[in-house]
């Protein structure tokens, strides 16, 4: 009796560790690889079959297959073979008739993948000319069609571009060395998800606006690993929309950034909270706005950011990190316990994202060269922010003919408390290399500041901070006097300060 229960419940583990891995290769089942044949129904056929069986693995061999909307559910692996390519269909009507459906969608479902060395295609072009199509036959509702923007085209608001894929409230998720490209809003969006792990993964896409590479939403236990970004919005971004939510231990690294916006960013929206995120060995090119970027301005508690070992060239910006409150509805959040290590930066005169695609929007005002910034808002600092081994590179030219700001005047720098947070959103500053305000426990070590080419700004501004570190901070090729203002600076320990020449007149007390 024994040996049989044995035998009995052997072959039911058998049975069920086949149907697991069970392949469904689509073409047998129909599906038609010509770029032009709609093979959503034999899709979406052969996820829910192995669905059904208890999981497996549905098999795209090479090929071009369109497909409209398609559900993946539990245990289901989407396996893209080399020189398989899944085509997004390039008609707007397919994604529904209101609020554009993702391409690949998922809700509330576990031990989900997508895998292999082929592509999802989102055909983006050809489905904006689509869009463009029933917009102007008025057969497509558009809040934001008509109207101009800051890039003077028309553009259709976010609601009616697809995202490529959209996974909500799922856990253990898999995304393993597929290639996505030319999407046309959001590329990749998880939210509220867990467990999940994103390796190798290639995104080109700067097709048109709103192109982020990735953005984890609300979403905990994740590991982002040995990507390629290269978008026209931001590359990797961490968001929070849920009030109650956060994103939480999450872990970043050996990724290369190309964006027409910030290469890694924490915000914009930022709800709930950013707690344990650690970003490890980060290449960054060609980058309109910000290598680094961390935002807290709709309430959200920001906490244990470790950054680290981060490399840009061909940057606008080398960190941001901003408190804000645009949310009127709640008080301001909170930025506390930050550490940003080993970062090298080259920040050019020229615009860094010129002659790609999409580029990222043109400042409407005259400016020089952005510095990096840490900026909170009256009444409300950013707490123990540490910045050891910075290695900024300005190779331009500011000029004052170009734009000015007297550091006599300080105190009207607009705070812009509710404004949209951008390396850019004060405008012109007087500093060249750092400005802070509004902070507290500050440290700065083996801080360098280099200088290729000339700038009469003060490469160091502090204002309204309590207990300020310096410790080897030096500045060079520059003749500017003083090197540091610090106005209304309490506590302030320097020590090692290395100037460009014996001048004891390097720092302004206000």
């Amino acid at each position: 009796m024994r040996t049989t229960l044995l035998f009995i419940v052997s072959v039911i583990l058998i049975n069920t560790a086949s149907a697991q891995h069970k392949v469904y290769n689509i073409k047998t089942l129909g599906a038609i690889a010509d770029g032009k044949t709609d093979n959503t129904l034999v899709i979406q056929m052969a996820i829910d079959r192995a669905f059904e069986a208890g999981g497996g693995t549905v098999w795209f061999p090479a090929g071009k297959f369109v497909t409209s909307v398609i559900h993946i559910r539990s245990n289901v692996e989407l396996h893209l073979a080399d020189g398989a390519e899944l085509c997004a269909s390039v008609k707007r009507i397919t994604y529904g008739p209101g609020k554009a459906s993702p391409l690949i969608r998922a809700e509330g479902q576990q031990n989900i993948s997508i895998t292999g060395k082929g592509t999802i295609n989102g055909q983006g072009e050809a489905l904006l000319k689509d869009i463009y199509r029933m917009l102007n036959e008025g057969t497509l509702k558009d809040a934001e069609w008509k109207t101009y923007n800051d890039w003077h085209q028309l553009r259709p608001e976010e609601d009616n571009r697809p995202k490529l894929i959209v996974f909500e409230k799922c856990d253990k998720v898999t995304l393993k060395n597929i290639t996505i490209k030319n999407g046309l809003c959001w590329i990749q969006d998880y939210r509220s998800c867990t467990n999940m792990i994103i390796d190798s993964i290639q995104v080109v896409s700067n097709t048109f606006l709103n192109n982020d590479g990735v953005d984890l939403v609300d979403c905990k236990n994740v590991r982002l690993t040995n990507s390629f970004f290269n978008v026209a919005d931001d590359g990797i971004c961490l968001k929070s929309s849920d009030p109650q939510g956060a994103c939480e231990n999450i872990y970043i690294a050996n990724c290369r950034i190309r964006s027409s916006a910030s290469a890694f960013k924490i915000g914009t929206a930022s709800w709930g909270g950013f707690k344990k995120i650690t970003v490890r060995n980060i290449y960054v090119y060609d980058t309109y706005r910000s290598a680094i970027a961390i935002e807290s301005v709709d309430g959200a508690v920001i906490s244990d950011i470790d950054i680290r070992d981060i490399i840009a060239k061909n940057t606008g910006n080398a960190i941001f990190i901003r408190l804000g409150k645009r949310n009127k509805k709640s008080p301001p959040g909170s930025i506390n316990n930050v550490y940003i290590g080993n970062v090298k930066c080259e920040i050019p005169s020229g615009k860094p994202d010129a002659g790609y695609h999409m580029e990222g929007p043109t400042e409407q005002f005259a400016h020089n060269v952005f510095p990096s910034s840490i900026t909170g808002i009256p009444g409300f600092a950013l707490n123990n922010i540490t910045l050891e081994n910075i290695a900024i590179t300005y190779s331009g030219v500011a000029k004052k003919e170009v734009a000015y700001f007297n550091t006599d005047s300080l105190t009207k720098i607009p705070e812009k408390i509710a404004s949209y947070p951008e390396f850019s959103m004060f405008g012109e500053l007087p500093a060249s290399g750092f400005y802070v305000r509004h902070a507290a426990g500050i440290k700065m070590k083996n801080i360098h500041v280099t200088y290729a080419g000339k700038d009469f700004r003060t490469p160091f501004i502090f204002d309204d901070v309590n207990k300020l570190t310096l410790e080897k901070v030096s500045v060079i090729h520059t003749d500017v006097l003083p090197i540091m203002i610090l106005n209304n600076v309490k506590e302030p320990l320097l020590q090692d300060i290395q100037l460009p020449r014996d001048d004891k007149k390097f720092i302004k007390i206000q």
